[in-house]
């Protein structure tokens, strides 16, 4: 694997364990997971697949990060606005 390849797979693998930490289910269930996807890959070497699979993390980032903001729109929802105000 190509060293700037491999730099990309680091910084991939510590944010989405950065972002685990408030997962719904856990930080120790999200860990797990993560740990196993990557294990599950370890052996790729073509170039082209492991851009594919870091374009894949990155999605995932994406979703994480969109289920954190709507978790906290919702709470804030809930905390000003009651049901009754409908």
């Amino acid at each position: 694997m190509a060293r700037s390849l491999r730099g990309e797979v680091l910084n991939l693998y510590k944010n989405l364990l950065y972002l685990g930490r408030e997962y719904p289910k856990g930080a120790d269930y999200f860990r797990s997971r993560l740990k196993a996807a990557f294990l599950k890959n370890k052996d790729v070497k073509d170039p082209e697949k492991i851009k594919q699979l870091i374009a894949r993390g990155e999605f995932v980032i994406k979703e994480l990060e969109a289920l954190y903001f709507l978790r906290k729109y919702r709470a804030l929802k809930q905390r000003y606005y009651s049901d009754d105000d409908r």
